[in-house]
Formats: structure tokens, sequence, C-alpha cells
């Protein structure tokens, strides 16, 4: 395919059984994954690049860096501010870069980018990420980074895909989140503190899309299954498209907008291995020695049979 036809580069298409997805060249965007002829995440057009940070990957941090700025053996590091509404530095240094192929087959594609040491993060690391599409259909992806510096690196990860349910309106549809806290936030999103969930910050047991628009809040300890922690989109009729992670990501942001071109609300589901501000705060921050790898499993499940009643 040729890169001039898309806006995000080259274009991998992995598929297996009725499930296919799209991965781009920038970013390492999950583009668009569809199993059973049913669209599980939001996409975009080819002259486009991802809205909203649609599908993007997120190294060596998710989120945001307070004023970009944070603090390196008592040296004030300062970080190019990319969130210019607020005055951060937002979803780590990979959302212009374009991924290299390192190995794929017909239904997974691995790739690489390198993070070069830049303004307010002097560290050469790798990030590699492959996608996959399992026995079921459903969508595995995994996540690593490796320091090459000679000093230990800072590092967190993260992933920005949105989920759907076919051609259903989000607001109609049931959200729910397994987290027993959640963390309390200023007004640019920066982290002040944590809370257990109560009210209507409390979404285990689900709740209706619609009234949560502008939610953009993160959940921390995450009820886990089988190692694995579940964020559900459902219908009523019993149809359902779930971020399943594992516990090397501990925290999960969701994001309801209604700014998503085409839709009328979507819905971010945001794996985290560290939340917003971790460079400054610490939490869930891991110091990466050279040569070391630090990496986690996140994915996407479908369950598009309706329910039968009886």
């Amino acid at each position: 395919m040729s890169h001039h036809t898309f806006a995000t580069g080259e274009q991998f298409r992995i598929e297996r059984g009725n499930s296919y997805a799209v991965i781009t060249e920038l970013a390492g965007c999950l583009r668009i994954f569809v199993k059973d002829g049913i669209q599980l995440t939001e996409s975009f057009n080819d002259g486009d690049i991802p809205p909203g940070a649609s599908g993007i990957l997120l190294a060596p941090w998710p989120n945001r860096v307070a004023n970009g700025k944070w603090t390196l053996d008592g040296k004030v590091q300062k970080l190019d501010i990319t969130e210019l509404t607020r005055g951060h530095a937002s979803h780590g240094l990979l959302r212009n870069t374009g991924y290299r192929l390192v190995d794929r087959s017909e239904d997974a594609v691995e790739l690489s980018a390198e993070i070069f040491p830049q303004h307010g993060y002097p560290f050469r690391l790798t990030h590699v990420v492959r996608y996959r599409i399992d026995e079921a259909g459903d969508l595995a992806v995994t996540q690593e980074l490796v320091n090459h510096s000679a000093a230990a690196a800072p590092v967190a990860l993260g992933a920005h895909p949105y989920l759907r349910l076919g051609d259903l309106e989000a607001a109609d549809l049931t959200l729910s989140v397994p987290g027993a806290t959640f963390l309390h936030a200023d007004e640019t999103l920066i982290p002040s503190g944590s809370a257990p969930v109560a009210g209507e910050t409390d979404l285990r047991g689900g709740a209706a899309v619609g009234p949560l628009r502008k939610l953009d809040r993160a959940y921390t300890d995450l009820a886990t299954a089988g190692g694995r922690a579940e964020t559900t989109l459902a219908s009523a009729d019993g149809r359902s498209v779930t971020l399943w992670q594992d516990e090397s990501f501990p925290y999960v942001q969701v994001f309801v907008t209604d700014t998503f071109p085409g839709r009328t609300l979507a819905v971010a589901v945001e794996p985290m291995t560290a939340p917003a501000n971790a460079l400054n705060s610490g939490d869930g921050l891991v110091w990466l020695e050279q040569s070391e790898r630090f990496g986690g499993s996140w994915g996407i499940s479908g369950r598009l049979h309706p329910a039968v009643a009886g």
C-alpha cells in the first residue's frame, strides 16, 4: 500500500477467522478492530491522523506530565508541551513517530519504535508492540520497553483505544469499570490524591454512558479474575465489548467525549501502568536499568451474540 494514500503511513492488517484488525505505522496505532462483522473500536478516515489519540500507543509515559516538568537527580527536566490547552506534556513521545515492522504473520504483527534522548527525557529506549488475534477471534496486545541508556530510565506504558459496539450509540450502552479507587484530579486532570469509589464515581456495577459525558477519570485497585481486570461496554440485549488488562497495568483511564468525529459520544478506555504525572509522583513508575525490559498485556474481546431469554 502506498504511503501517499494514508496519513498514518503503512497499514498492517491482521486477520483470523471472522476477525481482523488494522494497525498503522504512525504511533503503532490500532486503527480498527472488527469481530464477526461488528466494529469494536472507533476508527478514522484514510486522510486523517488519529482523532483524540484514537488507538495510539503511549510510551514512555501515558497521560500527562504536569507543565511538562519533572526532576531528575536534582535537576529540573523540561519536556516539550504537547497539550497546549492545559499546558502539559501529554501521551508520551511516540505519538508522531513511525513504527518499523519487526515481524508479521497472518494473525499477528510486531512493530517497534525508538525513543531518543530529547528535551526533558535524556534516555534512549525501544518500544516494541505485538498485536495478535487469538483463537477466540479477540485481540491481544503486548507492549514492552527496553532501556539502552547507561543510566536507569523512568518509564510507564499505556494505550488509547476507544471501544464501540457496532453501530449502537455509545450513550445507550452500560459502562462497567472494576476500580475500587479513583484518582482526584484538578481542572487540568493532574491527580491530587485518591479515594474509595462511592456513588457516581463507583462504576463497578455499571452505569449508563449517556449521563457520563465529559467523564475523564482514572481508576485503580482494579478487581481481577484470572489475572485480568475488565472494563466493559454492554448493550441491553447482552452483547458487549471488553478491554482487559493484566496486572502490569494497574490503572485505567475512562474518557467519554462528545467531540469524536462522526459520533455523538465516544468512550476511550486506556490501560496504564502508571497514572498521570507519574514522573513527579512516582506512582506506578518503573526505573529500568540498562538492558532491562518492562512490559505487559491488554486486549479487546467481544461477546457479540444476544443473550437468549428463558
